[in-house]
């Protein structure tokens, strides 16, 4: 399952990557509210999304059961990804999940079962998964594509 993660996301890198950079920087920016995050507000949080999430994949494997969580909304104010150039913000992404799959590929046979506390207790290869479907639903709302839900 670890293995069809890793094909997936490199997939997902592939197929949207180039989709991202030809959004205009308007666009990009645009808040419908003031509350609601912008599109560069939300390719933040999967920037945020993915650190968080390469620190459960690399301290899972060598402590028990580590308590890996974040503050989304704190953490894309702080790094005021409004102010962020575009271009950067998408190589960002680009390289940050490259690194996951590097990551994921590294993991020892077995490791895969061990497990990390984010809002609840799961698997390396669980949270593996679960980071995609994550990422497909926000870049959907990126690239105004058809929803795809995520609980």
């Amino acid at each position: 399952m670890l293995q069809a993660s890793i094909q997936q996301l490199g997939q997902i890198i592939s197929d949207h990557a180039a989709r991202l950079y030809k959004i205009s920087n308007e666009d990009f920016s645009f808040k419908r509210l003031p509350h609601k995050w912008s599109k560069k507000e939300i390719l933040g949080h999967l920037i945020d999304s993915a650190q968080n999430n390469i620190r459960r994949f690399v301290v899972a494997q060598y402590e028990e059961l580590p308590k890996i969580v974040y503050n989304q909304d704190k953490w894309v104010a702080a790094a005021d990804y409004q102010g962020y150039p575009v271009k950067d913000l998408i190589d960002l992404w680009v390289l940050l999940n490259k690194h996951i799959c590097t990551v994921l590929m590294n993991i020892s046979p077995g490791a895969e079962k061990r497990e990390a506390m984010s809002e609840a207790l799961h698997s390396i290869e669980w949270l593996a998964a679960d980071y995609s479907k994550h990422l497909l639903h926000h870049l959907h709302q990126v690239l105004d594509l058809p929803p795809v839900a995520y609980p």
